[in-house]
């Protein structure tokens, strides 16, 4: 946990919605100067805090409306930080909560150095990130039409499928297989739902790897380098870490990635494990299926993982492998190399 301890003479805590803001603008001394609802609109934010300009630091908790705050601060060189919505308990454990409370609340923590950081991903790189997360979830909907169909046949107790079903050339005729006509529609449902998002996916992988290509290009072919990983996986790592410079040693990286157990201890003894919901949750699937690829590309992984299943346990060696994953992604762009089989396996 990282907290903004910077000074200011004036702390401005916002409580974000949609439509609304809560603002609270709270001086060195711990004087309210400002408090009032104002409508979500630029115009009405600058027109407020224009008075406290000079020396201002903007502070509000990490929720999906952020974006345009945070880019408003940096286009009028307004210092912005962005709260850690998991960390910020004081926000959420009061007796009492509203939008007035809230909003004094995060002043307070900026003018205590008490509001921990969430990272500003930049304006340049964010919609794309955020198109690739889409991208992600487009591919779960298509893999659960498909499974649907595969479920389906098994409800019914019919023959089972020839074919993998993931193929398109493998659909022609699938819906005649089902001999009921509600069942069959469906599944002609399933299938043209499937073969709109295939082309849709298509498409969108052409523009993301162009994309890619343009904003980090030399970082995109070497997370490559590493056995099995490809394009749609060397983005999502790349887009999900943006600048390994923020992690000033691998074992930051590895907790924002949630490829290790931070433990909880008291009184020299331990008390289970911290919050695994804290971190980047799209990072770790990245990272858990670039090691389930390696596994399948390279047999030095197969080996590797199968002397630490038979010490540690199947899920233990995993998560080895996982976290050993890690490391290499950090040192490949901490150090601008391509994936060293060697290096991975001597360390």
């Amino acid at each position: 946990m990282r907290f903004y301890q910077k000074q200011h003479p004036f702390y401005c805590g916002i409580d974000l919605h949609a439509k609304t803001l809560y603002v609270c603008i709270v001086a060195h001394d711990g004087e309210i100067l400002v408090h009032r609802r104002i409508p979500a609109r630029p115009d009405a934010f600058l027109k407020l805090v224009c008075p406290y300009r000079e020396g201002l630091v903007v502070g509000v908790e990490c929720m999906f409306s952020w974006y345009w705050v945070a880019d408003l601060c940096r286009e009028h060189e307004i210092d912005f930080v962005l709260g850690h919505a998991l960390y910020m308990k004081a926000i959420h454990g009061g007796k009492v909560k509203n939008d007035k409370i809230d909003a004094e609340k995060i002043a307070m923590l900026l003018r205590a150095g008490m509001m921990p950081i969430a990272y500003v991903y930049p304006k340049e790189m964010r919609a794309t990130r955020d198109l690739l997360r889409r991208r992600c979830y487009l591919v779960g909907i298509r893999a659960r039409a498909l499974s649907h169909i595969q479920n389906t046949n098994t409800q019914y107790n019919l023959a089972d499928l020839a074919k993998r079903i993931t193929y398109a050339a493998n659909r022609e005729g699938l819906a005649e297989h089902f001999p009921e006509g509600s069942t069959r529609r469906m599944i002609e449902l399933d299938l043209a739902l499937v073969d709109q998002l295939d082309d849709e996916i298509r498409r969108l992988e052409l523009y993301l790897t162009r994309t890619a290509k343009i904003d980090a290009p030399h970082d995109y072919y070497r997370l490559q380098s590493i056995p099995g990983v490809g394009k749609i996986l060397s983005m999502v790592l790349l887009y999900e870490i943006h600048d390994i410079r923020r992690f000033p040693k691998v074992g930051n990286f590895l907790s924002y990635a949630r490829l290790v157990r931070c433990s909880h201890e008291s009184a020299g003894k331990r008390c289970g494990f911290g919050n695994r919901k804290i971190g980047n949750a799209h990072l770790r699937w990245a990272c858990s299926e670039a090691a389930f690829v390696m596994t399948r590309e390279s047999d030095e992984v197969k080996q590797f993982l199968a002397r630490k299943e038979k010490k540690h346990g199947k899920p233990k060696a995993i998560a080895i492998l996982n976290a050993k994953l890690g490391r290499a992604i950090y040192y490949i762009l901490k150090r601008k190399e391509p994936f060293d089989p060697k290096r991975f396996f001597t360390t």
